[in-house]
């Protein structure tokens, strides 16, 4: 048995032979059963030479084997995730080093050779020392060498033909959970079996079979006899061949269970994948895919891709170039998105990762990488940033500031509109507290409000406030706001719409007010209307009795009653200018009249507080264009302002009102010696809403109405405190441009334009018909008319009046311009003008008509009437008024007028 143990030749060898020359050891303290007679050693050259080509035998086979395996297992251990590359080199170093402890262990042996052949030349027994010694050195090496054996990992196996198990290592024994003794000797198919369950002959074919191959290695999958579950082993066997003859089988199995096992379940994952995975080479080529994969390519099986590079998948060349440099760079890339081509050559949006795996040398041995499909998601994502888009678009271009606040109230979001209506932009918004820009007035209205949608009390609702801008100006607004819920539907915070209704709420309180100035205007144009013709009445009746009085107290008297009868009419004038509604466009005004005006409208309260109104106008003030009615309205303010100043303090009080010029403005200012203006609330004065009046006492507006009337004419308005008690307003206009005239210049030239007398001798040549539905309007001109000599005639209705004129000629037509006929428009003032104008033949002269109003005329009938040469009076006048018309109207006739002729 001998030949048959050719890992351990020496052990078994110089254990026979230590029982032989040593009496006190017996045969069981050896690990072979071995028995050899020493007469039958050969001589010492023959031996050593022999056992010198067995140990370089046994040396060469293990360095081989270490190798084929190291080879074998090379591709397998690469295609593992874990870096085992050192693992067969490993091996080798290992393998190599045995060989060198074996050849050196053998050196040793020889010397006890020549040791035992010197002692047998001597023929002589050897010393029991000599005995002594030799056995502990051959025991010595034993131990070394199988301590050495036993170091393996790996399953070492020494089998006969027949499957007798002759030497093997630890680790075997350890696998089958038994000792030396109770494996060495017996069959290999008593401890372990393969799965198929084919038994001994199995083994005998595969043992017949390598014994016909001499090598042979591969996978076996095998039961312990003792285990339930199956274990496979990476194995190389080779034929043991003593010259010529096969005696045995020599194995080196490894237990890849654990390796097969994670292959099992890598290939498993590798299959079940949904993102796409591959292998490649160095080049690109693939060498495997998974069905996902497959499936995401549009492909029906994996071959249709193996073999092909992957660039043929890139829509775009230059993607695939910039992967592979950025790849070469780094070895992995992660996250990388590219446009792959599907079979049909629709487009496919991938995210790609990919690694490069090298050798221990650095080398490029393959190349790995998934693909997920993100097609969808970018699907996805576009029509998310569409909505987006779409979301941000619509709140920038809301009108209204769009915010969200937490539960705390602090923002959480602000829409670009904060920059306009705060000042500030949404990132000096974010994070802080919203009730820090509210007014303290509103602020804890504002927090109430904001606990009533954060409690889930209301869904929704509003609220107004004031708020400071980043300027320091208050403004109101207006929020509507509803609760903010978060994934799970609870309340998380407010969303809320915040509009400035600054503006709006002056427009509101203007409209208002304009509401009730037109409701009052129209109550006083009524009155006014009615008040106009018994004073016209008045007026013409004094002064016609002033004229012909006969001593001077008789006529002072009446110059009392024709001046306050005046007085009266002029009262009247500036209720009705102040009822008219506003005009379409500006005109040109006189500031000082429209003050003076202001003050008739608001004498009597004035008077019954015991106010002294000082007013004072420099001469030649040039004219400003503006609308009379608002600016009346910025004037009244002011007056009433400094009317309660006063009677906040005393019970009389002084307004000195100053209207003068100052460069190219015009510069009114009210004075009052009321309670004043504190300096700390100057700044706020012009703010909308701010008062320091009683609650109920006033809105807040007035000032701040009165600066937006200013500044739409392009003027200003200031105030200041007075340090002696009271306080100061200054508005400024600008003068109208291109206007070279001052009122008081055409009020001269027009009274000298109208100073035209006519002579009882001219007057008796011309005829006159007066059209007016009050008779003491018709009896009072007639007398005044026929007091200068002439003609007059009276009718009451435009029937009356075209039935006189049927029967006699009329040079002058005085008409009423609202006669209360009720026929309609033929029978109003207009009605009888057209129906004279269209009766007239033509080239006959037309009556001149002169149109009496109660009421102010509409300057669009006025312009009609004065270009078809007809002329208009406003009521109250006096009969001077109507003469200097008519002397106007015969010089006009004299110079070759055509509508005027005295009659023959």
């Amino acid at each position: 048995m001998t030949s048959q143990l050719p890992f351990f030749p020496e052990r078994l060898n110089y254990t026979s032979f230590m029982s032989t020359t040593s009496s006190q050891r017996s045969a069981a303290d050896v690990d072979g059963s071995l028995s050899a007679n020493p007469s039958a050693v050969p001589p010492s050259d023959r031996l050593t030479a022999r056992e010198g080509r067995l140990w370089l035998l046994a040396v060469i086979l293990l360095v081989s084997l270490a190798v084929g395996l190291a080879v074998v297992s090379w591709q397998p251990i690469h295609l593992l995730p874990w870096r085992l590359d050192a693992l067969p080199v490993g091996l080798v170093l290992l393998v190599s080093l045995f060989g060198a402890y074996a050849i050196s262990r053998w050196r040793e042996i020889a010397q006890l050779r020549a040791l035992v052949h010197g002692l047998s030349h001597q023929a002589q027994s050897p010393a029991e020392g000599q005995v002594e010694k030799l056995f502990e050195m051959v025991q010595h090496s034993q131990r070394g060498l199988r301590d050495l054996i036993d170091t393996f990992d790996d399953i070492l196996l020494s089998l006969s033909l027949d499957g007798e198990i002759l030497a093997t290592n630890r680790s075997f024994a350890n696998l089958l959970g038994r000792s030396f003794h109770e494996v060495v000797g017996h069959r290999l198919d008593e401890f372990l079996e393969l799965v198929d369950g084919s038994g001994f002959a199995s083994l005998q074919r595969e043992l017949l079979s390598l014994l016909e191959q001499r090598h042979r290695s591969g996978v076996l999958r095998i039961r312990l006899r003792h285990e339930a579950s199956a274990r496979y082993f990476q194995c190389i066997t080779h034929a043991l061949v003593h010259e010529g003859a096969r005696q045995g089988v020599c194995v080196l199995a490894r237990d890849i269970t654990t390796e097969r096992e994670s292959e099992a379940r890598f290939k498993d994952l590798f299959e079940t994948l949904q993102e796409g995975v591959y292998l490649s080479d160095a080049n690109g080529q693939l060498e495997d895919v998974n069905p996902a994969l497959v499936r995401m390519l549009g492909y029906n099986n994996r071959t249709e891709l193996l073999g092909r590079p992957l660039s043929d998948f890139f829509f775009q060349p230059e993607e695939w170039e910039t992967e592979r440099r950025q790849l070469a760079q780094s070895d992995v890339v992660y996250g990388h998105e590219a446009m792959l081509r599907r079979s049909d050559g629709s487009a496919l949006a991938a995210l790609h990762a990919s690694a490069l795996i090298r050798d221990s040398a650095g080398r490029v041995r393959r190349r790995q990488g998934t693909l997920v499909d993100i097609t969808e998601r970018r699907q996805i994502e576009t029509r998310l940033q569409r909505e987006q888009e779409f979301a941000r678009r619509l709140v920038e271009s809301f009108p209204d500031l769009v915010i969200a606040l937490d539960q705390e109230g602090r923002y959480t979001f602000v829409s670009p509109r904060s920059i306009e209506l705060l000042g500030l932009s949404p990132e000096q918004l974010i994070g802080s507290l919203f009730s820090e820009r509210v007014e303290p007035l509103s602020r804890k209205d504002v927090q109430v409000f904001l606990d009533t949608i954060i409690s889930g009390e209301c869904s929704n609702g509003g609220t107004e406030f004031l708020a400071r801008r980043s300027d320091g100006e208050t403004r109101l607004f207006r929020a509507t706001a509803s609760p903010l819920m978060d994934l799970s539907g609870r309340i998380s915070g407010v969303i809320a719409a915040v509009r400035d209704t600054t503006d709006s709420k002056r427009m509101e309180q203007q409209l208002i007010q304009s509401e009730r100035l037109a409701a009052m205007g129209q109550m006083i144009a009524g009155v006014a209307h009615e008040l106009n013709n018994p004073l016209t009445a008045v007026l013409g009746v004094t002064e016609l009795l002033r004229d012909s009085a006969g001593d001077d107290s008789s006529r002072r008297q009446l110059e009392i009653a024709h001046r306050q009868a005046r007085r009266a009419a002029q009262i009247v004038q500036s209720l009705l200018t102040f009822s008219r509604p506003p005009q379409p466009r500006k005109i040109c005004l006189n500031l000082s009249e429209l003050i003076q005006r202001s003050l008739q409208l608001h004498e009597h309260s004035l008077r019954s507080n015991r106010i002294t109104v000082d007013f004072s106008a420099s001469p030649d003030l040039p004219v400003i264009l503006g609308d009379a009615s608002q600016l009346t309205q910025v004037f009244l303010n002011l007056i009433a302002n400094a009317e309660q100043a006063i009677r906040e303090i005393r019970d009389h009080g002084t307004l000195c009102i100053r209207v003068s010029r100052a460069a190219d403005r015009v510069v009114a200012t009210f004075q009052d010696d009321g309670a004043g203006i504190r300096r700390e609330i100057l700044p706020k004065i012009f703010d909308p809403f701010f008062t320091t009046k009683r609650p109920g006492r006033g809105t807040g507006l007035g000032l701040s109405i009165c600066l937006s009337i200013l500044r739409e004419h392009n003027g200003e308005i200031e105030a200041q405190p007075i340090s002696q008690g009271g306080s100061l307003f200054t508005t400024w206009l600008p003068i109208a441009r291109g206007t070279a005239l001052f009122l008081a210049e055409s009020r001269e030239g027009a009274v000298g334009s109208s100073s035209k007398e006519i002579s009882k001798e001219a007057a008796a040549g011309y005829s006159v018909l007066v059209v007016d539905d009050e008779e003491s309007i018709r009896e009072m001109i007639r007398e005044g008319l026929s007091a200068r000599g002439f003609h007059v005639q009276g009718a009451a209705s435009v029937e009356e009046a075209l039935s006189l004129m049927e029967r006699s000629s009329f040079h002058a037509v005085l008409c009423d311009l609202n006669l209360r006929a009720g026929g309609g428009a033929e029978s109003s003032g207009l009605g009888l003008y057209a129906a004279v104008t269209n009766a007239t033949p033509g080239g006959n002269p037309k009556p001149f008509f002169l149109f009496m109003s109660g009421e102010l005329a509409a300057a669009a009938v006025t312009e009609q009437l004065a270009q078809a040469g007809a002329q208009t009076i406003q009521k109250p006048f006096r009969i001077s008024d109507l003469i200097t018309i008519l002397a106007d109207a015969l010089g006009k006739s004299s110079s070759g007028a055509p509508h005027l002729s005295p009659v023959n």
